[in-house]
């Protein structure tokens, strides 16, 4: 039966939502825990993305990245985690006018003093539209074979159909990258489909593939992975409810799914705790917590 420590990887973990309140104030002590507070509290996906953004603004220099990212890697650690897959909003860093490159060599040296081996997924921010992605796949693929493996889309999922990145999805595959999508999280069914027509390997999210069974057996046959997020969706009211997600009949329909955390400080969730939901909320046995342990390893990019 999994214990706490049996090894695991995350692979669906922002690292600007993984900032904790306490990470902040060393970032900026001028902030106060009750700003925090009320700057990350909300009630819906819309509300999430705005406390998001929030914290993305507070993250200005190299050394901020860096923090954040040495205080993510250690929690991981103390999890049992032995490998993992962090996102970057990259298009988030361009929005700010940022320099990447010294961001990511931050990024990287810390990446080196983890206990554990560290990839990255770039970020585009989809909304913003396929001319404003471009650069993001550009910075990803010149680092291919130096820590990136792969490259995403964020932000709000109807207001960048999947389509707009068919091109840059298909160069990027080209290029050497692997390729995710964040689909079927807050709007359907058929968003996933279109990212699995644009070639996406790993869906984030992916719970409305539940609402359609035919792409469930797809899912199934092609054995194309779902990272859930079960606390984040009930956070962000992707779910109604905690109780009506779609996880244990995923799980049942023979869908391949990886346990991760998305937005751990923002959701106030740990991996650990993820499993432990799996178990006590949704009646995952053992044998089963092993096996989404055994997935998480099994679809990474690395």
């Amino acid at each position: 039966m999994m214990t706490r420590m049996t090894p695991r990887a995350e692979l669906h973990v922002h690292l600007e939502g993984s900032v904790e309140p306490e990470t902040l104030l060393e970032i900026d002590p001028l902030l106060t825990r009750e700003e925090i507070a009320a700057a990350t509290c909300y009630t819906d996906f819309a509300g999430f993305i705005q406390s998001y953004i929030w914290v993305n603004r507070r993250m200005l220099t190299p050394g901020h990245y860096a923090l954040a990212a040495r205080r993510l890697f250690d929690r991981l650690a103390n999890e049992g985690v032995v490998y993992a897959e962090v996102t970057l909003s990259a298009g988030m860093m361009l929005w700010k006018n940022q320099k990447f490159g010294l961001i990511y060599g931050a990024l990287q040296r810390e990446a080196g003093r983890s206990r554990f081996p560290v990839r990255w997924i770039l970020d585009a921010t989809r909304q913003f539209g396929a001319e404003a992605a471009k650069p993001v796949f550009d910075l990803a693929a010149e680092r291919v074979g130096d820590g990136v493996v792969a490259i995403g889309l964020g932000g709000f999922e109807a207001g960048g159909p999947a389509q707009w990145f068919k091109e840059l999805y298909a160069q990027a595959r080209d290029r050497g990258l692997r390729l995710t999508c964040h689909a079927g999280e807050t709007t359907d069914a058929q968003s996933i489909w279109d990212a699995i027509a644009i070639g996406a390997e790993r869906i984030g999210h992916g719970i409305r593939a539940i609402d359609d069974p035919r792409l469930l057996e797809h899912l199934r046959e092609q054995n194309i992975p779902l990272e859930v997020c079960i606390t984040s969706n009930a956070r962000t009211g992707a779910v109604a409810a905690l109780e009506e997600h779609p996880v244990r009949r995923l799980f049942d329909a023979g869908v391949p799914i990886v346990l991760n955390t998305d937005d751990p400080a923002l959701f106030e969730c740990t991996l650990s705790g993820e499993y432990a939901l799996a178990r006590d909320q949704f009646g995952f046995t053992g044998p089963e917590l092993d096996q989404l342990a055994e997935n998480s390893l099994l679809y990474a990019f690395r």
